[in-house]
């Protein structure tokens, strides 16, 4: 079973990755996007662990949900809100329970995201978060080992994809060619559940 302690390792091995990565993240999307993803992200994690620390919620769902609340509040662009909504929705669907299963878990994620997919619009192979997101999800209920590797194989499939929503969509085909920040950066999310160490 999944407590807070679990969820606060899982928001903080984020941050890790994202701080890690915040260059990488920032160089893809420089030639289809603001060039800024990086290290929006890195603010927007750099709060929520922050937050985390001096507020300490005690379920899994309030641990989502402050995280949410805090991503909203701080990071610009589309990514603010769209991961702002992931893991507040996803919170909501894990409701008051002190602890919850891989597979509640699972099921309250699959919601997380079709929350996403309301707000931006975006189905598969539109060169979006959704391409991790959504394969991840499905692997899921095997381990978070198969949903880390699914959401890597769904970010590195973007690469060839023209983008069909968000910024890079107006580029058209010159988006081709260019693994999507936003899917990378889905992918970190999702691996750092491994991490967090649920197993």
């Amino acid at each position: 079973m999944l407590d807070a302690d679990f969820f606060r390792r899982w928001m903080t091995a984020t941050a890790a990755l994202v701080d890690r990565e915040a260059e990488r993240l920032t160089a893809l999307d420089s030639p289809i996007g603001d060039a800024d993803h990086g290290s929006n992200l890195q603010r927007g994690f750099t709060a929520v662990t922050a937050t985390l620390e001096k507020e300490a919620p005690d379920t899994p769902g309030s641990v989502l949900t402050l995280a949410g609340r805090q991503l909203i509040s701080t990071v610009g662009g589309a990514s603010g809100p769209l991961y702002g909504t992931l893991l507040r929705r996803t919170g909501k669907a894990l409701g008051d329970a002190a602890e919850v299963s891989p597979e509640q878990l699972a099921e309250a994620l699959r919601t997380g995201v079709e929350a996403v997919r309301t707000l931006g619009g975006a189905q598969p192979s539109d060169k979006t978060m959704i391409d991790a997101l959504v394969p991840a999800v499905d692997a899921l209920g095997d381990s978070f080992a198969a949903a880390r590797a699914a959401a890597q194989q769904g970010a590195e499939a973007t690469t060839p994809m023209q983008a069909r929503k968000g910024r890079a969509s107006y580029l058209g085909e010159r988006s081709i060619g260019h693994q999507d920040p936003g899917a990378t950066s889905a992918a970190l999310l999702v691996a750092a559940l491994e991490e967090a160490g649920g197993e």
